[in-house]
């Protein structure tokens, strides 16, 4: 694999940044909603700091031509508090993600003809969108004192992050076409 051309380095290297410390607030955020009794709330939050691990490790594997170090900018909200607030802040992350980051990051990596570095920011963005929504509902039950009510399990593609919530994954992932067996089940 060559070296990306500089910008879309620079956009994985940022995506990469804030991906992996999406996954690190997520975990976080995890043992603070188990605390506070909101354990399905816990099992979403560690599902999607799974996504947020294959989400990184696409953006980072476009990177292994590289060779040296390289200072990593990323947005990411931080003030960790109740579940209520962490789940305010995972939204704020998503929707960055979605209406900010991404989109932008993959017009230039199109326009720098970086197709790789494109596919790993397209299936990103997708999952997220998917992330902001779980998030969002969630809290509506987390504002209300409830725990978020799970029927089922919550399943991760390894592949690209897509997150589905049902008894059983897909057939298919809809966003890379993964079989769902291959899931991961939380």
């Amino acid at each position: 694999m060559k070296e990306p051309r500089p910008i879309t380095r620079d956009n994985l290297q940022s995506a990469f940044g804030g991906e992996s410390m999406a996954h690190m607030r997520y975990m976080i955020f995890a043992e603070i909603a188990e605390k506070e009794g909101y354990k399905n709330v816990a099992r979403l939050f560690r599902a999607i700091a799974f996504a947020e691990k294959v989400h990184a490790s696409n953006h980072f594997k476009n990177l292994s031509a590289l060779k040296s170090g390289y200072k990593v900018v990323a947005e990411a909200p931080f003030g960790p508090g109740d579940t209520s607030k962490n789940l305010e802040l995972a939204i704020m992350g998503e929707e960055y993600e979605i209406n900010e980051m991404y989109p932008a990051y993959i017009r230039v990596a199109e326009e720098q003809g970086e197709k790789q570095a494109a596919l790993s920011f397209r299936w990103a963005l997708e999952a997220e969108k998917i992330h902001a929504q779980l998030f969002r509902e969630a809290k509506k039950y987390v504002d209300q004192g409830k725990d978020w009510p799970l029927d089922g399990y919550i399943w991760i593609c390894p592949v690209c992050g897509y997150t589905y919530v049902g008894e059983k994954p897909p057939e298919r992932c809809p966003i890379c076409g993964l079989v769902g067996e291959k899931f991961v089940k939380f």
